[in-house]
């Protein structure tokens, strides 16, 4: 008799979206991104290193910390993470 009347949601009314679980995966994720894009500064810099990328001019035993952060030492940014995930120092 008062279905009717019944409106079809209000503010008391109970979600059925589980969001601890939407919230843990959109916190997984920006976590695996933040770890992608820090593993790829670190092995971008290590490399460049290793190559002699960034030999300072002038002192070429030291290192140019200006090169180091503008460098890029592999043409793409997954090069990185695959030579870091694949040679873990153990």
């Amino acid at each position: 008799m008062y279905r009717e009347t019944h409106p079809g949601e209000f503010v008391g009314e109970a979600s059925q979206t589980n969001h601890l679980a939407w919230s843990l995966l959109v916190i997984t994720l920006g976590l695996i991104f933040w770890a992608l894009v820090a593993l790829t500064n670190a092995e971008n810099q290590r490399y460049a290193m290793a190559s002699k990328q960034c030999q300072d001019r002038l002192f070429p035993a030291e290192l140019n910390p200006a090169c180091l952060s503008t460098v890029q030492s592999r043409p793409h940014w997954w090069q990185h993470v695959l030579y870091a995930l694949g040679h873990v120092a153990g």
